[in-house]
């Protein structure tokens, strides 16, 4: 069993997202030793990139302040291997496809395996031109986590069938960022998914509170948190990674009461 199908075993699985070197990678650092500490089954980390175009407001001000501190991507895969002596969750990327190609895909990849990162999610990759990343993703034991989205209608058999790690289902259309109202057609596009795979699916897109939170998981097999968190580091800074803390564990104790 891979470390990411172990944060799904016989648990609905907490997914925090946040991006490295907001507001600083330091910060970064402590948060994820938080994250972990306060429950988070896995976590995704951004790499800073100038035109994230999944991204909301929010997350979008999170990368302007990290490139602002001029992060690079071998500035993150040094702060990975450091956290990795301290974490044991599996760790996801989520950038876009190019951050990988002016790395260097293989060299990306080579360098994700020996730092310790399980899985990569981008989202400006269709399904129909995966290949050329899946391939040397899975060459270096990394899973190329797919995306769902409500508008993948007849696509979504074919994705789910294919799908490794998770799978990724976004909750509404549009970018990242915290709604007060989360799509009531949810529940119908993980039961088809579900229908196709036996790979765990989380949602995201848009969860905001414990509440959001609780229903999500209740419906699939994990929820994913980004805008929420990222907003209480952008409001706290270097003093974040204790609040993020405490957020997380008041999403855990949702779930435990769901």
């Amino acid at each position: 069993m891979s470390k990411i199908a172990e944060a799904f075993n016989n648990k609905k699985a907490f997914i925090p997202f946040i991006t490295c070197g907001d507001p600083d990678l330091e910060t970064t650092e402590k948060i994820i030793v938080e994250l972990e500490k306060n429950g988070a089954d896995l976590i995704e980390l951004g790499i800073p990139f100038s035109d994230p175009t999944a991204e909301g407001p929010v997350i979008q001000g999170a990368n302007i302040r990290a490139l602002k501190n001029k992060i690079t991507t071998d500035d993150v895969f040094d702060m990975v291997k450091r956290v990795r002596y301290k974490v044991q969750v599996p760790l996801v990327f989520m950038t876009y496809a190019n951050v990988v190609f002016s790395y260097g895909t293989g060299r990306f990849f080579e360098k994700c395996k020996n730092v310790g990162i399980d899985g990569i999610i981008l989202p400006d990759v269709p399904f129909e031109e995966k290949a050329e990343f899946e391939e040397t993703a899975s060459k270096y034991d990394v899973d190329f986590i797919s995306m769902i989205a409500p508008t993948s209608k007849e696509r979504i058999d074919m994705i789910a069938k294919e799908a490794k790690g998770f799978i990724y289902v976004v909750s509404s259309l549009g970018v990242t960022g915290a709604r007060t109202k989360l799509d009531e057609s949810i529940a119908n596009l993980v039961e088809q998914v579900r229908k196709n795979t036996d790979v765990p699916c989380a949602v995201g897109f848009g969860i905001s509170t414990p509440e959001q939170a609780a229903k999500m998981a209740d419906i699939s097999d994990g929820a994913i948190v980004g805008s929420a968190i990222v907003r209480v580091i952008e409001e706290y800074g270097k003093d974040a990674p204790s609040k993020v803390g405490s957020f997380v564990k008041e999403m855990k104790e949702a779930y435990h009461a769901s």
